[in-house]
């Protein structure tokens, strides 16, 4: 989480009052709130890294307190593979009354990246709140809105109204990971029925502060580009360095990489890329917003496509990109290499084949010695959910609740998060936190991870109201 701030603080020119960023507000916490606090606290102090700690643990702890609020067992599902027990998941449901109607699902992963007490300044895994921060692995990533999630669901659950469309909560593990069991692809391959809804919330777009502390904009993450690594490699026979040929396995997997680092694909716009450009447009300098609408206008505008291929991240969100991240060749120094090999990472525009981008990576090579090859974790890649009305006008009317007039930016992430395999899966997702950061660094995945206590309190009505909203929509 976080690369959607790093595109709109690198850009937004915000009028502000130096040093007020971290203004917090004095005001103590409500009964309702302390009863949040309670619920985040438990879960982040819960160790859930992959190497020492326990996703289940973290999951029975939750499950446990949706029972405590009136959840049935048959409501309170654990979902823990026999090979993978510490990498347990959780899916509550609370049914609605019309049973046709779409369910809406809150999906959140609980565990987090590893943590090195020796290195951070606090425990990791005691949650510290100090000077308007709460602090602690996972404090922001993604234990904040997983919390979030588990209390709306008991909030939910003591309405002494059913919601016409079910709630159901995902919470997940391996997502921050490497090597680790996906929950979120696991529920969506084997589960599917038990997490079916007409779409889902997820984590990947919050809102951005001015250095004046004032919200700027809020953004909703409406599809991601497609992970996918692709394998180039070839072979030779090889021989003794001394007898060099000019057919060598190094220089041909070399050329290919020269000539892939130096294509850029076609430029693309979708719904959700028009949006985010037209809505900064009017939040950046001159030249760049000018290029912003020229590009909307006519996305074949070489020159706007020029000003905004500055930024790397906008320049991602334009296009599939394609670049070499690791090489090896070669047995010995002293010996011609029998084989050489690179990963090139690609992140594929929604709605593009990935054997499209395979027959272009290719072309590219443009050598017959150089096979291309897809890792076998291949995606669908479909185009981003829809920012349909019934999704943006309750979106809106929440926002005006707590930050009135603060433009909402849809957003497509250039990263990767749980929502590629429920959107691959055919269960629309958006990104969307509602918590507000500046451009301070929050420590995610890094050391002293931190979130605002304000923030977050923000996020967690806001996200009630909204989850309220949609779970009463016809």
């Amino acid at each position: 989480m976080g690369i959607w701030r790093k595109a709109i603080a690198g850009a937004v020119m915000a009028a502000a009052l130096p040093g007020l960023a971290g203004a917090q507000s004095a005001a103590a916490p409500r009964p309702d709130q302390l009863a949040f606090r309670a619920i985040y606290k438990e879960l982040v102090e819960i160790n859930t890294t992959l190497s020492v700690g326990s996703c289940t643990t973290a999951a029975e702890a939750m499950a446990a307190r949706l029972k405590a609020a009136g959840y049935p067992d048959s409501d309170l599902h654990l979902i823990v593979d026999p090979a993978h027990p510490r990498e347990g998941n959780l899916v509550a449901v609370l049914p609605g009354s019309d049973p046709k109607a779409k369910a809406v699902l809150l999906l959140a992963h609980i565990d987090v990246v590893e943590a090195n007490r020796a290195d951070w300044t606090r425990d990791p895994f005691t949650l510290v709140e100090e000077g308007g921060w709460f602090y602690a692995r996972g404090a922001s990533d993604d234990k904040a809105q997983a919390s979030i999630w588990v209390d709306t669901m008991i909030r939910l659950k003591q309405e002494p109204v059913r919601p016409r469309r079910s709630v159901k909560m995902a919470l997940t593990c391996g997502e921050e990971s490497e090597g680790a069991l996906n929950g979120a692809e696991l529920l969506a391959t084997k589960y599917r029925d038990l997490i079916d809804a007409g779409f889902a919330l997820n984590e990947g777009a919050g809102g951005l502060l001015g250095d004046d502390g004032k919200p700027v904009s809020l953004s909703i993450q409406s599809g991601e580009k497609v992970y996918q690594d692709f394998t180039l490699s070839t072979t030779n026979p090889g021989g003794h360095s001394s007898r060099p040929l000019h057919d060598n396995a190094i220089t041909h997997l070399a050329g290919a990489l020269v000539r892939i680092g130096a294509h850029d694909f076609p430029v693309q716009l979708n719904e959700t890329t028009r949006a985010y450009f037209t809505a900064m447009a009017p939040l950046v300098d001159a030249e760049t917003g000018a290029a912003m609408r020229a590009l909307v206008a006519d996305p074949t505008n070489a020159a706007a496509v020029a000003v905004i291929a500055r930024n790397p991240t906008w320049n991602s969100m334009l296009r599939t990109t394609c670049v070499a991240t690791q090489a090896s060749a070669g047995h010995a120094p002293n010996a011609l290499p029998q084989r050489a090999e690179a990963n090139v990472n690609c992140r594929i525009f929604p709605g593009v084949p990935v054997a499209e981008v395979q027959a272009q990576l290719i072309a590219l090579a443009a050598d017959p010695k150089i096979t291309v090859t897809p890792d076998a974790t291949t995606l669908l890649t479909p185009p981003p959910p829809p920012l349909t009305p019934a999704i943006m006008k309750p979106l809106r009317v929440q926002a005006d609740k707590l930050w009135p007039g603060v433009p909402i930016v849809p957003f497509q992430s250039t990263g990767a998060t749980d929502g590629k395999y429920l959107n691959s899966y055919g269960i629309p997702t958006y990104g969307l936190t509602g918590i507000f950061a500046g451009n301070e660094n929050s420590g995610a995945h890094g050391l002293n991870e931190r979130i605002r206590v304000k923030s977050l309190y923000d996020a967690r009505d806001f996200l009630y109201g909204l989850v309220k909203t949609y779970a009463a929509s016809k």
